[in-house]
């Protein structure tokens, strides 16, 4: 735990000089002059919480990790996504940059071997093997062998996490609340099943991470003194899906854990798709958005329920089977699905009135 703590002083000390750094330079997100349905926020405040994670992460990473070939192209790919997050913070950038950015960070750690070779059968006590296909190929007089289905699977997985956790960060507090419970809990597995690819304690890099989100929590907790930014928000969903893989496939956990944030964002995706509109332009349809809007949560409320969600998914992901945490994971789903449906259907019916 001496890493959680660390990590936690570290985020915290490194916090207020970020804020005043961006104070300094004016690079404040003021919705009075950068105007978007999506915020909730109403005084300029700069971002920049992806620089805290990222230095706060690196910095205990160097002093608790063995530094190898998975180290380093998990922190490379924690590093773009740290530029491309700072860089819009200042510019605000298209979303196909950023997305472009996020599927090259999920290559470099895949390519570093990193990658889901099975995941767990939930039919039988087995498991599901992803290793074929094979492409073998000479690079640099070596021999090196591609395993196309879990490689694929795995870039797919880790650019999912990073964007649907990113979408969950509308109010004060939302994102490094959750965030750094999920992490704890993909930690707390990686102690008791063990099964990790490489060399370095995943479960001191889950409480490392999961430390620098704490740091940040007091930070952004209403009223926000920082935003996440696309940074930070992208940072959480990346280690969060490297860690799954790491912690030996355990994809269902992770999922669980993150049921809610995964519910909003495949209910937010077909939505658009349906509306004809790009399933990547934010709105203001998200779960957080409809708390705030139609139930009149506050800010404090919203991030306080979506903490405890993932306290409550995350005890249940220790103890149940597959099938039990595919159930709850469906379950779940279908009650944000549920209510996102009745307020949809009720805004519209009171629009024909």
């Amino acid at each position: 735990m001496l890493a959680f703590f660390l990590s936690f002083l570290f985020a915290f000390l490194l916090a207020p000089v970020v804020i005043r750094l961006y104070k300094r330079q004016g690079w404040l997100d003021d919705p009075a002059h950068n105007t978007h349905v999506k915020k909730t926020h109403t005084t300029a405040v700069p971002r920049g919480g992806g620089l805290v994670i990222f230095f706060a992460v690196l910095a205990c990473s160097l002093l608790f990790l063995q530094f190898d070939q998975y180290l380093l192209a998990i922190l490379t790919g924690a590093l773009l996504l740290t530029i491309i997050g700072f860089l819009d913070d200042i510019l605000d950038l298209h979303p196909f940059p950023r997305l472009a950015i996020n599927g090259l960070a999920a290559l470099i750690v895949v390519g570093s071997g990193i990658g889901i070779a099975y995941i767990s059968n939930p039919f039988s006590s087995g498991v599901l093997m992803l290793d074929q296909p094979r492409l073998t190929l000479s690079f640099l007089g070596e021999t090196r062998s591609i395993w196309v289905l879990a490689d694929l699977f795995a870039v797919f997985f880790i650019i999912w996490n990073s964007n649907i956790v990113n979408w969950s960060k509308g109010v004060d507090g939302q994102l490094p609340a959750f965030s750094m419970v999920a992490l704890v809990f993909v930690g707390l597995l990686s102690l008791r099943f063990f099964d990790d690819p490489t060399s370095f304690n995943t479960a001191q890099l889950a409480f490392i991470v999961a430390g620098a989100f704490a740091g940040l929590l007091p930070w952004n907790w209403f009223p926000q003194k920082i935003m996440p930014g696309y940074g930070a928000g992208s940072l959480a969903g990346f280690f969060l899906g490297v860690l799954a893989i790491l912690s030996g496939a355990k994809l269902a956990t992770t999922l669980m854990v993150l049921a809610i944030p995964t519910a909003d964002a495949v209910f937010t995706i077909v939505r658009r798709l349906h509306a004809g509109k790009s399933p990547f332009w934010g709105d203001r349809g998200h779960l957080h958005h409809k708390l705030f809007d139609t139930f009149g949560w506050s800010r404090q409320k919203i991030a306080i329920f979506y903490g405890i969600s993932s306290v409550a998914l995350g005890f249940l992901s220790l103890y149940l089977n597959t099938v039990g945490k595919l159930l709850t994971i469906a379950i779940t789903m279908s009650l944000v699905f549920g209510l996102l449906s009745w307020i949809k259907i009720k805004k519209s019916t009171q629009k024909k009135i």
